[in-house]
């Protein structure tokens, strides 16, 4: 990790690349079989980040955090005048690395999500990828595990053959795994939020022009309000003053409180 490229994001270090370049770096760790710890980093991940210091600490040692949410991407140019003209949208680095992956032999692994949205995702992903080597899936288990079920998923994965490992299990213990469990694997680990059941088909996209002018919120609002309420109208709001703080010069440090033990999650 090159700390030095990262921008800092009221306190969130954050890589201000595009999703073009994010795509190589990932394919290139997975080539190199290296532990590499990837997430698209939306608002409401941003701010575990903020109220938690040792959640802040995990987001911070990643090896590649990325502008998934607009939001993210304009406090990026607001901010930093970073240029980025596109998010890093998770569903959609996913189908590049999905390609690239097709392209080169580059077998891949699914965690997270439940077993019927992993089957219309396989199945889904054969249609549109043919060529795509899928080593193996895991769903979640919706909860913490011990350190020996930990090993015992590592070991799985390890024996799969996969060179990238994509997880899907929500934030914020998406990121915690990914933190976690890349230096285990020795292989790119890639936190994609809601990409299974996107990809999958289970959940419905927000048009393209929702999602351009960062209003995706308002349409996930609308699909799933009980579970996404306070994400989108509690986090949001301290977001958008804090980035504006940060811009009239209050500082925001990236320091967090390392982990006093592993946290685990299947």
């Amino acid at each position: 990790m090159n700390a030095r490229k990262k921008k800092n994001i009221i306190g969130v270090l954050i890589d201000p690349v595009d999703r073009a370049t994010a795509t190589e770096m990932i394919v290139e760790a997975a080539r190199q079989r290296r532990g590499y710890a990837v997430s698209a980093l939306a608002v409401h991940a941003v701010m575990t980040g903020v109220f938690d210091p040792v959640q802040r600490y995990r987001l911070n040692h990643l090896d590649l955090a990325l502008a998934d949410g607009q939001p993210v991407r304009w406090a990026l140019n607001f901010l930093y005048s970073a240029g980025l003209r596109q998010r890093v949208y998770g569903p959609a680095l996913t189908a590049d690395l999905l390609a690239r992956a097709e392209q080169d032999g580059l077998p891949v692994y699914f965690h997270g999500a439940t077993q019927g949205i992993l089957d219309r995702l396989c199945a889904n992903l054969q249609q549109r990828f043919p060529g795509l080597r899928i080593a193996g899936t895991a769903p979640s288990t919706f909860g913490r595990v011990s350190k020996e079920v930990a090993d015992e998923t590592a070991g799985k994965i390890r024996r799969s053959g996969a060179r990238i490992v994509f997880v899907g299990l929500g934030c914020p213990r998406q990121e915690v795994w990914a933190y976690e469990f890349a230096p285990r694997l020795d292989l790119p680990v890639v936190a994609v939020g809601a990409a299974f059941p996107f990809l999958a088909g289970t959940l419905p996209q927000a048009p393209r022009w929702m999602q351009d002018g960062g209003l995706e919120w308002l349409f996930r609002l609308r699909s799933e309000p009980v579970r996404l309420w306070r994400r989108y109208l509690i986090l949001s709001p301290p977001y958008f003053l804090l980035a504006f703080c940060q811009k009239l010069g209050v500082k925001f440090s990236p320091n967090g409180k390392r982990p006093q033990a592993e946290q685990l999650y299947g």
